[in-house]
């Protein structure tokens, strides 16, 4: 993008080299908060539901997820924007990343030991809060401390950090599938330790000036910024709502998808994820290794991020028509593929086009807002089109045909983007 005159030079200054050692604690951060974040999302909180509700645990997980998006919806632009604004002697995203990760935790302890849904419910709601608290210093921090020709490679970091998470938690489920409180508290203890050392590692270095004061009105405009004013963000944020709109609306149903789909048993289901998540992951590693590099050597984002989305949509419709574990796995190695390349490219396209490079955690909190807002409603929607034509919600050829068109539709929306190349 062209630079603004009207901003201040030192201000937005680029960052100097980011050093090995903040790409290892990166790492180690992403690892830690996603392994607890999204295990629960895969796989610990549908055993949660089954065990709560043995014969519907469908509507629990379509009860419990939404409202804790919303909670993510509103903690992320907020602690976003106030994480801007702090200053204190350890720094302005240091309090966030530590204190968020310590009440999740907590909240993850509540999860473990709910006795019922409406319980269950509200521990996920301060799950969601305290973990997107601490996303928004984390994302916020990684805009402050890289500078554009390392984002390539430092989002490939958070891809493959996010995904091996993601696999770890799967087998961590196949290991505890019957110790559901182990399962749940393990992952936030390992959450605070590795953001810990993140936030040694942190530069974490405030802006010369003082904060504006926090008035009601910047308070609201934490909430948005102006896809009209700012036209390339608000296309990459809509292709980021769409993706994980699509996204969402599988892996809230997968192990349910291996049982009522693929007719798997619960052992046996939980097994299949695992390996599928483990052959997403090997594909993503594949991808995501390479596209981050080649795409900051060639200077080029979109080719990469509306490719890898219009792929991620087709493996979505693959999973409609697989009917044995051997195309799922198919499926999975598609759209680890494709996710890789995406997850490796896009937050760097997303710095890219920041309207205020100096208050990056208030237009990253708003981007975060597409990805918690399709958490909200991917699983109503999902159960809309898992209901058609029959009564007991198991219509998933409807529904990832669904997905498919929407991730596609993400895909689309990128083409008009004309400030990154």
């Amino acid at each position: 993008m062209s630079a603004d005159p009207t901003r201040d030079p030192v201000a937005t200054a680029e960052p100097p080299t980011a050093p090995i050692r903040y790409f290892v604690g990166l790492f180690l951060a992403q690892f830690g908060l996603f392994a607890a974040l999204l295990s629960p999302v895969m796989v610990s909180l549908q055993l949660k539901a089954q065990e709560l509700s043995p014969d519907d645990p469908a509507a629990v997980i379509g009860a419990v997820l939404p409202l804790g998006a919303l909670g993510a919806l509103v903690a992320n632009p907020l602690a976003g924007a106030l994480s801007d604004r702090t200053r204190t002697r350890w720094g302005r995203r240091r309090p966030w990343l530590l204190g968020g990760v310590a009440v999740f935790t907590l909240g993850l302890v509540w999860v473990a030991l709910a006795q019922d849904q409406l319980a269950l419910t509200f521990a996920w709601l301060l799950c969601q809060v305290a973990a997107n608290a601490t996303l928004a210093a984390l994302v916020a921090s990684f805009a402050d401390e890289v500078p554009a020709l390392q984002r390539g490679r430092g989002a490939s970091v958070i891809a493959v950090a996010q995904n091996v998470a993601i696999l770890a938690g799967t087998y961590l489920a196949v290991l505890l599938v019957d110790d559901l409180p182990v399962l749940f508290i393990a992952p936030g203890v390992l959450a605070i330790a590795l953001v810990a050392v993140y936030a040694i590692v942190l530069r974490d270095e405030a802006p010369g000036h003082a904060p504006e004061p926090m008035r009601i009105g910047l308070l609201l405009r934490s909430f948005w910024t102006n896809p009209l004013v700012h036209r390339d963000y608000g296309l990459a944020w809509w292709s980021r709502f769409l993706i994980i709109l699509g996204s969402y609306m599988f892996t809230t149903f997968r192990l349910l998808y291996m049982q009522q789909h693929l007719g798997l048993e619960l052992a046996a289901a939980t097994e299949a994820v695992a390996f599928g998540v483990l052959l997403y992951t090997l594909a993503l590693l594949a991808s995501s290794s390479v596209s981050g590099w080649l795409s900051d050597r060639v200077r080029r984002r979109k080719v990469f991020v509306g490719g890898s989305t219009a792929l991620f949509g087709v493996g979505l419709v693959m999973l409609g028509f697989a009917n044995d574990v051997g195309h799922f796995y198919a499926a999975e190695v598609v759209l680890g593929f494709a996710w890789g390349m995406y997850i490796a490219v896009d937050q760097a396209l997303i710095v890219d086009v920041l309207p205020d490079p100096e208050r990056p955690g208030k237009d990253l909190g708003v981007l975060n807002i597409a990805n918690a807002l399709p958490q909200s409603i991917a699983a109503p929607l999902a159960l809309v089109f898992l209901g058609l034509g029959v009564d007991d919600n198991t219509n998933y050829l409807a529904m990832l045909l669904a997905a498919g068109g929407v991730a596609l539709l993400g895909a689309i929306v990128i083409i008009p983007i004309k400030g990154v190349r």
